[in-house]
């Protein structure tokens, strides 16, 4: 596939594009979402979604919360950096080799997403779930999640 970077940047137009692969202003994304900013416990996740049930007020309270985080490699799995899973449904992205070589040390609740066949264009590939995501008991609130998500968001607007 490439050098890490490479690796860490196609797989990172992998998840923009499965997320949102129309560029739909109603699906609700952003890209490293910080939380407990300021503090020594600081997180960073790479992606966050919010799928909201509908758009009435109890369907966006029940909406769920789904977390990226992207590894390109086997020491990018072992750093100590990206594991940050604050979602309802959690996600490793991964190159296949690297899930056979880690897979007995993903927690239980965790899936992966692995790439599978390049795109048209050929600059990303589609993703497939080789472990899918078990529902997790969130710690953070959804305002506080959705404020976190807004606000990478708006920086990545301005820049």
């Amino acid at each position: 596939m490439g050098s890490r970077s490479e690796i860490t940047t196609l797989l990172s137009l992998s998840v923009q594009k499965y997320i949102n692969p129309h560029n739909d202003p109603r699906i609700y994304w952003a890209k490293e979402v910080t939380f407990d900013y300021a503090t020594s416990k600081h997180v960073r996740v790479d992606y966050m979604q919010f799928k909201p049930k509908n758009n009435f007020i109890s369907g966006l309270e029940k909406g769920d919360f789904y977390c990226y985080e992207v590894k390109s490699s086997l020491e990018d799995f072992h750093s100590k950096n990206g594991h940050n899973f604050l979602g309802d449904f959690n996600y490793y992205v991964m190159p296949e080799g690297v899930f056979k070589q880690v897979e007995k040390e993903i927690p239980y609740k965790v899936g992966v997403y692995v790439p599978a066949e390049k795109s048209r264009n050929g600059d990303w590939y589609k993703l497939k779930t080789i472990k899918k995501a078990i529902r997790q008991n969130r710690e953070k609130s959804n305002i506080e999640m959705l404020f976190m998500m807004f606000r990478s968001a708006a920086r990545d607007n301005v820049k």
